[in-house]
């Protein structure tokens, strides 16, 4: 009758535990920012399911690693892109382009057009309508760079002191602001 009682018990606190465990796993599954659905892709550095293959398009010649594609319910697959930064009162001009060309990627690899993608900072996510104006928007802007390629010198297009300190090229820049 005692090891009745003890399994029992037991089984109470491995019953508890286990729904402990279940709501910490519902916590920590809002806090990533994913919307519900089947991961298809991810590139965020989870050991668990990186994939090594990007997105192509070979007509624009256009290649990208979305963090996280994600398959809801209805079939649609959302990009998500993961920040570290804290989130701006908007998303970034240049982080809503790269959104733009994940969608644009996954409507070639998929054959369906995204409603929407998005951006997750630190501290908030922005869902972002992928919508006709953003989609022409992204593909002026890429033809913008592509004719830009070819020129000898740009101007710099900010007054951005920050930006400026964590650019790529600032040692080989000669309009650098500091």
């Amino acid at each position: 009758m005692i090891w009745g009682g003890y399994a029992l018990g037991l089984g109470f606190v491995l019953l508890a535990l286990a729904l402990a465990l279940w709501w910490r796993s519902g916590v920590l599954a809002e806090q990533t920012g994913l919307p519900d659905g089947r991961i298809l892709y991810t590139d965020a550095g989870s050991a668990w399911m990186t994939n090594d293959e990007a997105l192509y398009d070979p007509q624009l010649r256009l290649v990208g690693k979305p963090d996280y594609l994600v398959e809801e319910a209805d079939g649609s697959i959302i990009p998500v892109e993961i920040k570290s930064g804290k989130a701006p009162p908007e998303p970034w001009e240049s982080h809503l382009y790269q959104l733009a060309a994940y969608c644009w990627l996954v409507e070639r690899e998929y054959e369906i057009r995204p409603s929407h993608g998005i951006i997750q900072y630190k501290d908030r996510a922005f869902a972002v309508d992928y919508t006709d104006e953003l989609r022409e928007d992204f593909l002026d802007l890429l033809t913008e760079m592509r004719e830009d390629m070819y020129e000898a010198e740009l101007d710099r297009d900010h007054n951005d002191w920050n930006r400026c300190a964590r650019c790529g090229v600032a040692s080989a820049c000669t309009q650098r602001l500091g």
